[in-house]
């Protein structure tokens, strides 16, 4: 159980300390930063610990030298510099030690009663003669049985974290490579370290580079080239790109690498003949090979759905018309019946528009006129949310495109595909512009032959967190029926919400001077620290007490950025403190959380089911476990401890991973500091997501920039020019 560390050095201007660790009061998981409470060996009062300590438990008997050093506001501290730890030694330790979290399936209470059990031979008992442990009372053979295989991964997650901190790692990813490698991770990552950026969230290239410069890797060895130009175009991937100019790709790769161009053209060439990169000889851009394959994939799809007949009947185009709109006692405007008419016979259509523009009441009426013609009618949406709201918008129950092709995470795969389509005739999917090309591809897919399928979205909101613009590509190919709905209704005028947004997407100036009773607002207030306070007042007093509106539920703040005063960081610590500081938070990952924190998912986890922006609530919290669970739309999904960095808190959210849900209550902080992204589809995204209630706290001078700025950045995709091209049906046989 001893635990090497950096040897002690016997420099003489360094204090000496001994004792057992209290307790972690904070610990950094990416840098190991820690603030500890010590016991001294005479049982002194306990004395604060700060440093670089990696995985420090409490119970744990400590040797360090550093100095003493008075902080302004925390008072006396002793700062690390060396260390070494060893198993607790004292009854109080081990029975800290155990308690602390560290074997799942062992609390507070247990550790007393295995301590009160064995005495000093716990670890040794645990360690050795596991099924002695029997003896404890309430101690059932399937905790022991947990008890044993924590254990069993502690140790060798322990020697994982020996060999990888000597390599820069952090506890907490050395956690994440054994969760992927077991017992094979420290082979793993010496045959190759670079699969680590590949394989792990969290660790990039820059990481595995520096361990594999540890190991001994050339600067120019092909693993490394070959590695670093396959990342580049996964990290673009992440930014929205389907693929890369060639070029570019390596003129980046050689600048992040300092390395010639050269030798990464001659790796580039063996990355294709391994096929994990195709170039596209058109246009002379490079892609991943799975994105390669959806992007040429949704050009066919799209072709083999157009050329098959449609197996729903043809209807009397006005009569139908004049029939729905007795039925839903509504008058149909001109280009709402165009859109509907053209739902009635094209095989497959976009339908898009702002908001106001009446999508939902053409999808209700086409939905009315179809369910006359046949039964198998399916809609979906890209997430939950967006598929709750279009459940109550049609009265037909929705579902999200994951379940609608019955995302199976055993398999990371569809069960929906090709082989075993969807049963539908009459297939409607809202929120389009959210969908990408991942995304997409696997739906059309699963489309059967003779179905109809409707997109129904707004092209002026930010295209989907994915890669891709598709639903724009799909409009600019001009291979499919579009109907673009202009017209702004006259009962939605009544919304300063609706009036707003399409001032702005119209790069006019929005109306700021509103009456009380109105439901947008712009505060102007020029400071950031102005804006903060602002900011909290609204969020916990001024709104729920004027509009009843839940603190946790009914607002959510939306910026433009990460960083920075109003940055989404910097309001979701300042929101989290207020909501919750008197209450005891569980530090992980240097970071806070409290059971109902509002939270957010930030990447796609196909093991889980829960997917990139997706938005919940922490329901509880289990330390004895070491996990905690979050509630995803009644979905609710359980995070080890290591598994945190995928979570982010979601009082304040970015724009961009909001886009497809809504809220009762916006508020949108804007100022001259989010200079490089106030772009108009950013600000007309945020004004959008309120259902009742915008409002806007900052600058008029920055709501200008935004309302002005038309610069949409440029995605890097070919599938306008594939699905134009007529020839690619032959080339693309063998996917």
């Amino acid at each position: 159980m001893h635990r090497e560390k950096t040897p002690l050095s016997n420099a003489s201007n360094k204090e000496e300390l001994c004792g057992t660790i209290e307790r972690i009061t904070y610990q950094n998981g990416e840098n190991g930063y820690t603030v500890a409470q010590l016991k001294g060996e005479h049982g002194d009062d306990c004395i604060t610990l700060v440093g670089t300590l990696p995985a420090l438990q409490a119970g744990e008997t400590v040797f360090c030298q550093g100095f003493f050093k008075v902080h302004p506001s925390h008072g006396r501290q002793f700062h690390v510099l060396d260390y070494n730890v060893t198993a607790p030694a004292t009854l109080l330790g081990i029975e800290k030690y155990l308690g602390s979290g560290l074997i799942r399936g062992i609390g507070r209470g247990f550790a007393k009663r295995i301590v009160d059990t064995f005495k000093e031979e716990t670890l040794d008992i645990i360690e050795h003669s596991p099924e002695k442990l029997i003896r404890v009372a309430r101690l059932g053979k399937k905790r022991i049985e947990s008890i044993k295989t924590c254990w069993s991964e502690q140790k060798a997650i322990r020697a994982v974290m020996l060999f990888l901190q000597s390599h820069s790692v952090s506890p907490v990813h050395a956690q994440k490579i054994f969760k992927a490698y077991g017992n094979e991770s420290i082979q793993k990552v010496k045959e190759n370290p670079f699969c680590l950026a590949r394989d792990i969230f969290g660790i990039g290239f820059k990481t595995a580079d520096q361990i594999a410069s540890k190991l001994g890797v050339s600067k120019t060895a092909p693993t490394r080239l070959q590695a670093a130009l396959e990342y580049i175009l996964s990290s673009l991937s992440e930014e929205g790109h389907v693929c890369y100019p060639v070029k570019e790709l390596i003129d980046e790769a050689a600048a992040k690498l300092e390395v010639d161009q050269g030798l990464l053209e001659v790796e580039l060439q063996a990355l294709l003949k391994l096929e994990s990169v195709v170039v596209r000889e058109e246009s002379n851009h490079a892609y991943l090979k799975p994105l390669f394959i959806a992007e040429k994939g949704i050009a066919r799809e799209l072709q083999r759905l157009k050329k098959r007949p449609c197996l729903i009947r043809d209807v009397d185009h006005a009569k139908a018309l004049s029939w729905v709109e007795e039925k839903l006692t509504i008058q149909l405007a001109p280009e709402q019946q165009e859109a509907i008419k053209e739902a009635l016979q094209e095989k497959l259509q976009i339908i898009t528009g702002g908001p106001g523009t009446g999508k939902s009441t053409i999808t209700k009426a086409i939905l009315s006129i179809t369910e006359k013609l046949t039964s198998k009618i399916l809609l979906a949406a890209p997430t939950g949310k967006a598929a709750k709201r279009m459940t109550e918008i049609t009265g037909k129950k929705a579902v999200t495109l994951h379940a609608l092709l019955e995302f199976d995470p055993r398999k990371r795969a569809f069960k929906k595909n090709r082989e075993s389509p969807l049963s539908g005739d009459l297939i409607i999917v809202d929120e389009a512009s959210m969908i990408d090309t991942l995304l997409m591809y696997n739906l059309l897919k699963a489309v059967p032959d003779g179905a109809r399928l409707i997109f129904v979205g707004d092209i002026d909101q930010l295209p989907s967190v994915g890669p891709g613009n598709v639903l724009k590509e799909m409009i600019q190919s001009n291979a499919l029926a579009v109907n673009e709905l202009k017209q702004v209704f006259r009962q939605a005028m009544g919304s300063q919400i609706i009036v707003n947004a399409h001032r702005i997407n119209q790069g006019l100036f929005p109306l700021i001077q509103t009456s009380k009773t109105s439901d947008f607002f712009f505060l102007e207030e020029k400071e950031p620290e102005t804006i903060l306070q602002l900011i909290e007042q609204l969020l916990l007093y001024r709104l729920p007490k004027r509009y009843g509106f839940d603190q946790f539920r009914d607002i959510q703040i939306l910026s433009p950025m990460r960083r920075g005063l109003l940055g989404t960081e910097n309001l979701n610590t300042v929101i989290q403190e207020r909501l919750h500081g008197s209450e005891t938070p569980l530090y992980k990952m240097g970071r806070k959380f409290y059971l109902n924190d509002k939270v957010m998912q930030l990447r796609n986890n196909y093991d889980k089911g829960v997917f990139n922006g997706d938005s919940g609530t922490i329901v509880k919290i289990d330390e004895e476990n070491a996990c905690l669970f979050a509630s995803f739309d009644g979905q609710v999904v359980q995070y080890d401890f290591s598994d945190l960095d995928e979570l982010s808190l979601a009082y304040a959210v970015s724009i961009h991973k909001y886009q497809g849900s809504e809220s009762p209550c916006i508020i949108m902080p804007i100022h001259t500091s989010h200079f490089k992204l106030l772009h108009r589809n950013l600000l007309y995204t945020g004004v959008t997501r309120g259902k009742k209630l915008v409002v806007v706290v900052g600058t008029k001078k920055a709501l200008f920039i935004a309302v002005k700025n038309e610069e949409v950045k440029k995605r890097h995709t070919n599938l306008a020019a594939l699905i134009q091209e007529k020839r690619h049906e032959k080339a693309l046989a063998l996917f």
